[in-house]
Parts: structure tokens; sequence; C-alpha cells
């Protein structure tokens, strides 16, 4: 498997990050064989969030693959916390060092690799943010911190307290979903694709050193489906399924490809627990399309070129 360096971090990850989301919806003999194959694999960055079923996830993870010391060291963990459900975004100090202290326990594990914020708090204070990460580095309890969606300003507000570097952004981008790219090709058009939505949160990352990790790498609006096999995309699906004859692999594996052709170094999530489907994905580590070929998906999805 491919790997590259995890934003400013001393972590080499594989190109593909394997998300844990659905995970409880396995029984543990197919979980630990999906687990054990993904390593195999050379796939053995794993991400996770404290809401993910509730907290099941981690549980199930650890309790299906028999957690050990000699293992751990053999994967890369990262989880996410601040989403108390249907409530509310917590980023306090409290609620940070509580949720770690939980996921470590339902991972059998005493530390992470890397800790996200999962998604903003509009009540954040970044020096209690700082003083959290202090901790929980000093403890040995967390290696590396990043966020997920959020936005160039609110990177940098927290940027600003923080003597950790942020190392990570987790995103919704796909094929279908690609606005951060588009309005970077739409400048100064009053097209809809042009509307800069994020703060042109790609191009901030890349010069910050942040990975961006696509979630819902497949997914059209906001899990709204599929766009692979979707009557609502035969434009897509015609010109995905004709590259993937030419490189005689599977739509899903092109359309893992085309995230991974972007040169800002992505580290894609999955999401499926289909262990076919995974390798699938896993494949596209090993294809490398063309710029012409990039640009065909890329029109072909509905964008346009000015």
């Amino acid at each position: 498997m491919r790997t590259i360096q995890l934003g400013k971090s001393d972590l080499q990850v594989p190109v593909i990050a394997v998300g844990c989301m659905r995970i409880n919806g396995l029984e543990k003999v197919d979980a630990e064989k999906f687990i054990r194959t993904a390593m195999e694999n050379g796939a053995n960055f794993f991400d996770h969030a404290d809401i993910y079923g509730g907290g099941a996830c981690e549980e199930i993870f650890s309790e299906a693959i028999h957690m050990n010391s000699e293992l751990r060291e053999k994967m890369i963990l990262q989880s996410k916390c601040g989403i108390v459900p249907g409530r509310m975004f917590d980023f306090s100090k409290e609620h940070i060092l509580t949720s770690v202290d939980g996921i470590l326990k339902r991972l059998k594990t005493e530390y992470l690799d890397v800790l996200l914020l999962h998604r903003p708090d509009a009540l954040v204070e970044p020096e209690e943010v700082a003083e959290a990460f202090d901790t929980l580095e000093k403890s040995g309890k967390v290696r590396n911190f990043g966020v997920s969606n959020q936005n160039p300003n609110q990177i940098q507000l927290l940027q600003n307290s923080l003597k950790q570097p942020i190392i990570a952004n987790q995103l919704q981008l796909s094929i279908t979903n690609a606005t951060m790219i588009t309005q970077g090709l739409q400048v100064n058009m009053l097209e809809e694709g042009a509307v800069n939505r994020d703060g042109s949160v790609l191009d901030f990352c890349r010069l910050n050193s942040i990975t961006i990790q696509p979630w819902s790498p497949f997914q059209y609006g906001f899990f709204e489906g599929v766009f692979l096999g979707n009557d609502k995309f035969p434009k897509l699906n015609e010109k995905i399924d004709e590259i993937a004859g030419k490189y005689g692999v599977s739509n899903t594996t092109i359309a893992m490809a085309w995230l991974l052709r972007h040169p800002a170094k992505m580290q894609p999530v999955t999401g499926t627990m289909n262990l076919g489907r995974l390798l699938e994905c896993l494949k596209a580590a090993e294809i490398t399309l063309t710029r012409e070929e990039w640009y065909q998906i890329y029109l072909a999805a509905g964008n346009i070129l000015p």
C-alpha cells in the first residue's frame, strides 16, 4: 500500500483510511476478518468516532480483533470527539478529556495516534482546547491532533492557541460533491460552481501541510445515496465504467482513484463494511489516472470548464 505523510506529523500512513462507522453492523467474527484483511493489504489506518454506534463501533473493533499491545503497534488509530448527538457540539476541555478516556477504554489502547475535533463548535474557546490538547499530549494519550469539517479561519483560530500542529481536516468530498474543486476552477464567474462555500479550504490545507481526509467518497448530497450505478448520473457512470474497463478494475476503484489523483495527497476514508468492496477501494492506490481521464470524469459529473 502506498503511503503519505500525514500533515506535519511523523506518521507515514496508507493513502486510504478504513472507516469504522458501520462496523457495529457486523458479527464479531466478520468484523475480525474485515480488520485483519485490511491490515494484510497494508490498510492499517482505522478511523473511528465516539458517536459511531454510540461507542459500540470502537468496542466491537477492539473485541473482534482481540486487541493487545503487539497488535496495537501494527495499526494507526484515529478517533473523533465533540458531538453530543442531537444536543450540541462541545469542545470544552472537560468534554474533550472525558471523551478521550472513553475512546481509549473502548478501543482497549493507551493512546490514539490522531484525535480529530468532530465538526466546529460555535462556542469554542481555543485556549480551552489548547489546555486539553496539552494535557492529552503530556499524558501520552494522544500523539497528534486534527479537525473535521472546518474552514480556514476556524482552523487558524484554533491553531493560534495550539502548540501542536493541526495535521488533518476531514471533509466531505466526492466526484459529485466537489465544490472545493469547482470553485477553484470557476473563479470570478457567475456560475453556481464558482460560489466559495468553504474559504478555499483545499488550497489552505495544501499551503499549511494539512492532510484532507475525504469522507463519503461515493456519496452524492448529504448521505442521499451513492452515485455509482445510479440512474441519476448516467454520463458519469458511463465514463467511469469506460475507464474502469481500460484498467481492468471496478467502478469503485476508479472513483477512489479520482480522489487519489489530486496532487493535494488526500487520504480518503472508506465507509463500506463489504470486504470485496473494501479491496476494490484499496486497489485504487495502485492506479494513477491520466490528467485527461481525471478531467473526463469531472466533466461527466456535470461540472464545466470556463
